[in-house]
């Protein structure tokens, strides 16, 4: 079987890092070139060629799947690089808009290209996105605790956001909390998602949490998944450079490509 050739963006990155182990640690990859901005100019000390940015790698290298964990800004131009190169991209960068993912998805559709954006790679954070959209067709009220380490750029986080999105398919909307209620200090209720409440926290020690808290008459639903380690992602990044490869479209979110 033909390996699979695979570049790396933000690998100089923790999550770049891990993504670099996974797919050394695969027979089925090949890691053909890793790209960061901290790299000045193409490097081969370490046997893999660096870059600077994907657009001078691709001109370079020949690869199959890219696979982009740096910020929302670069990751879309990536993103698009790819594409424009008949390389496949999988996307973790999250902060994207509606806007830029239709945009990559036309592109996407054009080129007859591949293309997966995932919020969460990680089985057990795409299971608790399927469950609260479950639960929110029994409860109107609920508010999402997502918590990550402090170097996190975008708030609230992807995940958080993909999922008040799932929960708003099955919610009827109700903008929660008293009709009167005031913040006294502006921003203590949260972000305002179609009526109910996302709260973002940011500490260093933290990876990845969230909680979906659902509350009906004398009950509270929650629902709660951790990521202690940033490996908790490689599943499901292995996973996706597998699919894409089958793939002439854009796929957003890990739940539309696990059976």
């Amino acid at each position: 079987m033909e390996k699979i050739r695979v570049v790396v963006s933000g690998s100089c990155g923790r999550m770049g890092q891990e993504v670099v182990d996974m797919v050394n640690n695969n027979s089925h990859f090949e890691l053909v070139a890793m790209v960061d901005s901290k790299y000045s100019h193409q490097n081969s000390d370490r046997g893999i060629p660096e870059f600077p940015d994907c657009l001078s790698c691709f001109r370079t290298i020949n690869a199959d799947v890219l696979v982009d964990f740096t910020a929302p800004g670069s990751g879309m131009q990536n993103a698009i690089y790819a594409l424009e190169n008949k390389v496949r991209p999988v996307v973790g960068t999250t902060g994207f808009s509606d806007e830029e993912i239709n945009q990559l998805s036309e592109l996407a559709a054009r080129e007859k290209v591949g293309c997966i954006i995932a919020p969460n790679f990680a089985i057990g954070a795409v299971l608790m996105m399927q469950f609260s959209k479950i639960a929110a067709k029994y409860y109107d009220d609920v508010e999402i605790i997502e918590m990550h380490h402090d170097q996190k750029l975008d708030a609230p986080s992807g995940t958080a956001s993909k999922t008040a999105e799932l929960i708003s398919e099955e919610r009827k909307f109700k903008q929660q909390g008293h009709p009167d209620e005031q913040e006294i200090i502006v921003g203590s209720r949260g972000a305002d998602f179609e009526g109910m409440r996302i709260h973002s926290v940011r500490l260093p020690g933290l990876v990845a949490h969230q909680q979906v808290l659902f509350g009906g008459t004398g009950e509270l639903l929650s629902i709660k998944h951790d990521s202690f380690h940033r490996n908790s992602f490689m599943t499901g990044v292995k996973l996706s450079i597998e699919t894409v490869m089958k793939l002439e479209h854009l796929v957003y979110g890990l739940e539309n490509i696990v059976n």
